[in-house]
This record gives C-alpha cells, structure tokens and sequence, in this order.
C-alpha cells in the first residue's frame, strides 16, 4: 500500500511488480570517432580558394639555364693513406695472389691468416675504387680484369706459390681467381708469370 503511494507521488514512475516499464530511455548519440577530418565550411573554403599563395614562374625556364659546375672531389687522408699503402705492397712484395673475398667466419678467417703467416705470406684488403686507378697506371694491368666483386690480396716477398696453394686446397670455399710471381732469371732480372683461374 505504501509503495503504491510512493509510486503515485512520483508520478507513476516505479514500474508495478512483474510488469516492464513502457518507457525506457536509449542513447542514440553520434560516436565518438574523430579519425575523420570535419567538412570545411564553405565560406572558409572561398576565403582558402582567395588567399592561396601563387609563386611567380621564373623568368628563364630552368632547362635554358647552364647546370653549376660540380666541384671536383678532394682526396680525403684516408684515400692517400691507401694509396701509399697499396704502392708499398705491390713494390715490396714478389709474389701477388687475389683471391675472392667470400663471407668466412671469424674463426676460418683466423686460422687461414694463421696458416698463411708460417710462410710470411700476408692477407691485404683494399677497395677497389683505390686498386684499380693505381692498377691501371702500372705493370699490373692484367690483373684488373680479376678485381669486379668483393677481394682481397695474398701476398708475400717471396714467390711461395706451392705452399699458397696447399693452404688454400684446404679451404675450397675460397677461390683463388689468379696471382702474379716475379721469378729471378739471370744476373738481377725478374719476370713476370701470371696464372689466372688456377682453382
């Protein structure tokens, strides 16, 4: 009896026992996504479309004009290092040999410059951009047609080819592409042999 009082008072709000509420309130609001850029507003979009910055066209098409002068490149300490490195290797060494500078692990790499050092035999690595202009400029010109990938040098003052080659036959994952040997013939002369593509 109280709760029907109750529910009178407040103006039939309190739905009676067992039966469901005629009105119920649904939010049917917009969500809340604003990933979407809102609609400019037309006005906006005339003062926008009035105001946009026009450049002026140059006065010379830029395909008439003379391209600026490329500044020469100058050698860097390093190149010039390099190059004097490289001199002093091919000057004071008898025995060149170049090989194809495969991706070994640290630990071959390790054994096979250990093996080679035995007989004073020395791994060099240059850049080819710094090989091949001082190659083309000396005696050692056919030896440029081997250095196009990735290389290094084995070199050594003496004309150690058998024992190279022992050490290298070891390691067939890294091929020799040809080496040069200066062998005494006479009274002080030397001669040049190559061999290319020995393994």
């Amino acid at each position: 009896m109280a709760a029907a009082v109750a529910g009178k008072l407040r103006g039939g709000l309190l739905p009676q026992a067992g039966r469901l509420p005629t009105l119920q309130t649904v939010r049917c609001g917009s969500k809340a996504v604003t990933r979407h850029r809102r609609v400019m507003h037309f006005e906006r979009q005339k003062l926008m479309a009035v105001t946009e910055y026009i450049p002026p066209k140059p006065a010379v098409n830029p395909r008439c004009l003379t391209p600026p002068s490329k500044r020469p490149q100058e050698e860097t300490g390093l190149i010039r290092l390099l190059r004097r490195e490289i001199a002093a290797v091919f000057r004071d060494n008898r025995m060149i040999a170049v090989c194809q500078n495969v991706a070994l692990s640290a630990e071959d790499k390790i054994f096979m410059r250990h093996q080679l050092r035995k007989h004073k035999i020395l791994m060099k690595v240059f850049p080819n951009q710094v090989l091949k202009p001082f190659l083309e400029d000396s005696k050692y010109q056919n030896l440029l047609p081997l250095f196009v990938g990735h290389n290094l040098l084995l070199v050594s003052e003496e004309p150690k080819v058998k024992e190279m080659v022992r050490i290298l036959k070891g390691m067939p994952f890294l091929p020799l592409l040809g080496e040069q040997a200066s062998l005494p013939v006479g009274d002080g002369e030397q001669v040049l042999q190559k061999r290319s593509a020995i393994c």
